[in-house]
């Protein structure tokens, strides 16, 4: 997902969900800094590098192509947005690095999701921010997985755009991101083909581009894993799954609902919004912020500010030692790495090593790496020990 969606429209789902105009706003900048808080910033500020939730195109062209610059990788994009849907997955008649790929694939209302959102409760806003990011992302990127791999998330030449009309026209894609997409011809940029299995233009949804990002787009492809099964991604119908299920998500991290459960959705509380929010979704437009922006304004009568990236990192940098927990990116901080500990920990635990070696932190303590002493530090502050 991009910009309009994990900023403008989560601000928009957490006031519905009753969060005030401050939280929503601070809610749905945790969710969008998720795609920003890069180790090339971390550095700039002088945080903890293990907090990354993504990385630049210039960080991957110089990353380690080795088996520990590889799991680097995978850790922060399973983590934050390929969450992994089954990490049990039953595939049969193939060898454990194919089995430990195919089971790293995205998709919505898995277990780790039921981890990721009761991870947030009771914790910061900011928790919350990057839960509802992991989230939605499930719904967007759903069928890739988050680690380099050739064999699951190469796609073919058959891929068809489906047009609102019901007629279809072949995808066409360039290797060209400085180019915008466009969408009267249809042609839209993608990263090359790359036969290498481990290559870094095999990561994620590369191969389709931005086509699973944007809400009004329908399409079908064969994937590099489905033996030769075809799958036809609905994304307006999954943008609005994804909407609604935050909505519950956030009504249960404020404590008006029990738990939080797969599978459902707050329909009864969007639903005198519906038709709004799915005709945002069905526009076809690359940015669709200015649709969300102003429905999220019309729920607050509260004007949403822009993005700002720079916005809370002098606050960080001005800060005494002692009291970076407490600030804005403190508190993101804490939550990406309780976040990326807890996800890295379920991969290896499964006795899936492409995301490397873990501990679960909460229970073993601190096994050696620094970064991370902050997560055992913030548990025994809070536990008051």
């Amino acid at each position: 997902m991009q910009e309009d969606f994990h900023y403008y429209a989560t601000y928009a789902a957490a006031k519905i969900a009753g969060y005030s105009h401050a939280e929503s706003l601070d809610l749905a900048y945790s969710a969008q800094f998720v795609d920003w808080c890069t180790k090339t910033l971390l550095t700039k500020i002088k945080a903890p590098a293990a907090a990354a939730t993504t990385q630049l195109q210039l960080e991957m062209m110089d990353m380690r192509l080795d088996a520990i610059g590889l799991q680097d990788v995978t850790r922060i994009w399973a983590s934050f947005h390929f969450l992994p849907y089954d990490l049990k997955a039953d595939v049969r008649k193939s060898p454990k690095k194919y089995k430990d790929r195919y089971r790293l694939i995205c998709n919505a209302n898995g277990d780790l999701v039921v981890d990721t959102v009761n991870l947030a409760r009771d914790k910061s806003i900011q928790a919350a921010g990057v839960a509802m990011h992991v989230l939605a992302d499930t719904w967007a990127h759903r069928y890739f997985a988050g680690t380099p791999s050739f064999v699951i998330n190469n796609t073919t030449y058959h891929f068809y755009e489906i047009l609102p009309d019901g007629s279809e026209r072949k995808v066409r894609f360039r290797p060209n991101p400085g180019a915008p997409d466009n969408l009267e011809k249809g042609l839209y940029t993608g990263t090359l083909y790359q036969p290498n299995e481990t290559a870094i233009m095999n990561l994620g949804h590369g191969r389709a581009g931005h086509l699973p990002d944007y809400s009004f787009m329908r399409y079908r492809y064969l994937p590099a894993w489905g033996n030769y099964e075809e799958i036809v991604k609905d994304n307006p119908n999954d943008f609005w799954h994804a909407f609604s299920q935050m909505v519950y998500a956030m009504k249960y991290l404020r404590g008006e609902e029990d738990s939080f459960e797969k599978d459902r959705y707050a329909w009864e509380t969007v639903a005198p919004w519906e038709d709004e929010i799915k005709a945002i979704l069905e526009k076809r437009q690359l940015d669709a912020s200015e649709d969300w922006k102003a429905f999220g304004e019309k729920l607050s009568g509260e004007a949403i500010e822009d993005f700002d990236l720079e916005k809370y990192q002098k606050e960080y940098v001005d800060a005494a030692r002692e009291e970076k927990d407490e600030t804005f990116l403190g508190k993101f901080i804490l939550a990406a790495l309780a976040q990326k500990s807890m996800v890295t920990n379920k991969i290896f635990t499964s006795g899936n090593l492409l995301a490397g070696f873990s501990v679960d932190y909460a229970t073993a303590g601190f096994k050696g790496m620094k970064d991370y002493r902050k997560l055992v530090d913030d548990v025994q502050k809070r536990s008051g020990l």
